[in-house]
């Protein structure tokens, strides 16, 4: 989908860092939001899709991207692109929680020795507060579980993960 030429995730992402009076720090961090899942042609999006493990290779990635505008109002998802009120997420498929340089988590996520894979992002979606007591992610969370399927496929694609 296009806003004024532009891809939805680009749009969504200058107004998101707009609101939040943040701006990318340089040009190629503007240019590593080609990465993100809207940049994709619908083919590159479907090869994609089709490597990701069950269920996440059946998921709507259209709504997936949609109910992740939930999440990028905190969260920025291309290579690069500057932390907010939440952490960038690419790259973080098999990283440890808490670890992510330049970013403060709670004491909390930090104790966990969690490694974010699907199951874990999806009891996270599903109500932070719930998964972990003490977190400072105010988030209500997505009680769909078609939702969160389809949130953490865009995931896999937007940031990175590799089968």
């Amino acid at each position: 989908m296009r806003y004024l030429g532009l891809p939805l995730a680009v749009v969504a992402l200058s107004v998101t860092l707009s609101a939040c009076n943040k701006q990318p720090a340089n040009s190629s961090t503007q240019q590593s939001a080609s990465t993100a899942p809207a940049a994709m042609s619908d083919a590159e999006k479907q090869k994609a899709l089709a490597t990701l493990p069950a269920p996440y290779n059946t998921a709507d990635l259209a709504n997936g991207e949609s109910k992740f505008a939930l999440c990028a109002t905190c969260h920025t998802l291309p290579q690069g692109a500057p932390n907010m009120t939440g952490p960038n997420l690419y790259g973080v498929f098999g990283r440890k929680a808490g670890t992510l340089a330049d970013y403060t988590f709670s004491d909390p996520l930090k104790a966990t020795g969690w490694t974010w894979d699907a199951a874990h992002v999806d009891s996270w979606i599903a109500d932070p507060k719930v998964a972990l007591p003490g977190t400072k992610m105010t988030f209500a969370g997505l009680k769909d579980p078609k939702d969160r399927t389809d949130v953490i496929a865009y995931l896999m694609i937007g940031t990175g993960f590799k089968p």
